[in-house]
């Protein structure tokens, strides 16, 4: 099994930024890849970001491509998203996911096994 805590998420105002942080404990040597997934509120959760964890390869959603960034430390097993130009409707819960399998979509939650707890991120406008 795979744990996962997030930290970083606050309150900021509408073109501000925030850093969030995602730590992996356990069997993290099983892990191909991290996600961040969102939910606000009266919405679905919805694919955010991934990283592979052996090439660092990315892929974004539509709605955060450009302004968000995904990066790795394998050696301290953290992901971070850097959050950019935020807007109010980026406010939502954030989440870490780890996939222990190769699949080619990775913006599928099913995809993922094990999941963090969530981070608020509220932008103001």
């Amino acid at each position: 099994q795979v744990q996962l805590v997030e930290s970083g998420g606050g309150l900021v105002q509408a073109g501000g930024s925030l850093r969030l942080s995602c730590a992996a404990s356990g069997r993290t040597f099983t892990i191909y890849g991290m996600g961040w997934f969102r939910q606000a509120p009266g919405k679905e959760r919805e694919f955010v970001a991934h990283i592979s964890w052996s090439s660092s390869s990315t892929y974004y959603a539509d709605s955060v491509k450009g302004r968000f960034t995904i990066s790795r430390d394998n050696a301290k097993n953290t992901v971070d998203l850097q959050m950019n130009s935020l807007k109010p409707e980026d406010t939502a819960v954030y989440y870490c996911a780890a996939r222990r399998i190769y699949t080619n979509y990775v913006n599928k939650e099913s995809q993922y096994d094990s999941w963090g707890q969530g981070t608020q991120v509220t932008v103001s406008s």
